[in-house]
């Protein structure tokens, strides 16, 4: 039998965001108001990952996750990692700076791991594959509950078979990176018809993901079979989070998004500026290498206020992020979800 997750009062998750937005005060405002908050453990030291979680409990006493990049393989096509590398040297450059080595790496996956099965958060979830059959063991050992992300209807049956404990169903719409098992997966439906197929496919805990902005979105997901939303873009303007004054005030545009590997090799969500329109054409499949490569150029235009060259992740429903405390988003979240809900069952009585 799968491990139950922990109590969700508001059915409202907050997706682990690495690279900064994911903070401790985040995950804890969350939790305290009725939600389930994740660490991101990416691009963190196994230090810095078992710091944050100590933080996390020394702000709140309610339930939490943490997410943990599963490894991918090198890439197949190290030609055009090459030829991607000139073109970005050639950018950098001209943008005064240089780029990083394209290299590798599994992230400290195993060093994670033991973090976490030694600090024993409330929930384990994992992106970009399916971590091994003896990993799974260790953590249902240890009684932590494991979620992994997939994004298509095989996916959640290979997750399922594997041992997973709940899947995080993500969309194509959602902001940032493609999460699923592999990044060659064609499969780009929207999230209901994902949610649906994969209800229908498994019998285990959903946690819709991807472009849900308001109360109104999440209630739809839960009728449509999902256990809980979670919600990442709109936490990104609330004064926890640890987003950049830029990347909060591009979530106010009016500009598309637009999925690209150009910032780092893999497919995620971002919105449409020079970088993607330029570069998404010629990037390559090679994550995490990409990302390395592509790193100085991007901290320098964090650091210029260059929106044109930063990476803005971002969901289709950018532009409904709230500017508030994240306890309130998830309260108003809530309160909406219900009102909507409500809706719905009036909607059914009057037909009756």
């Amino acid at each position: 039998m799968p491990l139950p997750l922990p109590e969700i009062p508001s059915r409202i998750v907050a997706a682990p965001m690495a690279g900064g937005p994911s903070t401790p005060a985040l995950v804890a405002a969350v939790g305290d108001a009725g939600g389930l908050g994740f660490l991101a453990a990416g691009y963190k030291t196994p230090a810095q990952v078992a710091d944050e979680i100590a933080e996390v409990r020394r702000l709140s006493a309610r339930p939490f996750g943490v997410n943990i990049f599963s490894p991918v393989p090198p890439t197949a096509d190290p030609e055009g990692l090459s030829a991607y590398a000139a073109l970005m040297r050639t950018h950098a450059r001209a943008c005064g700076t240089e780029v990083g080595d394209a290299m590798h790496s599994d992230d400290e996956f195993d060093a994670k791991c033991e973090v976490a099965l030694h600090q024993r958060p409330d929930v384990v979830s994992f992106t970009f594959g399916l971590p091994s059959a003896a990993v799974l063991q260790r953590f249902r050992a240890e009684r932590i509950p494991v979620a992994v992300t997939v994004c298509s209807e095989a996916e959640a049956r290979e997750a399922q078979a594997a041992g997973a404990d709940a899947l995080v169903v993500q969309g194509w719409e959602a902001g940032g990176h493609r999460g699923g098992l592999r990044e060659d997966d064609p499969a780009s439906l929207g999230l209901l018809p994902l949610l649906r197929l994969a209800r229908g496919a498994v019998d285990l805990p959903l946690i819709a993901a991807g472009g849900l902005g308001d109360g109104a979105a999440v209630a739809a997901v839960l009728a449509a079979g999902a256990h809980a939303a979670m919600l990442g873009t709109a936490f990104l303007r609330t004064p926890e989070a640890g987003t950049s004054p830029l990347h909060r005030d591009a979530l106010t545009w009016d500009r598309p998004t637009v999925v690209t590997r150009a910032f780092t090799g893999r497919s995620a969500r971002a919105l449409a500026n020079d970088f993607t329109e330029r570069f998404t054409p010629h990037a390559v499949s090679a994550y995490p290498d990409v990302h390395f490569l592509t790193s100085p150029l991007r901290a320098r235009a964090r650091a210029h206020g260059d929106a044109e060259n930063l990476h803005l992740w971002a969901g289709q429903a950018h532009r409904l992020a709230r500017d508030a405390p994240a306890a309130q988003v998830v309260r108003d979240l809530t309160a909406e979800a219900a009102t909507a809900a409500e809706a719905v069952v009036g909607l059914a009585s009057r037909r009756d």
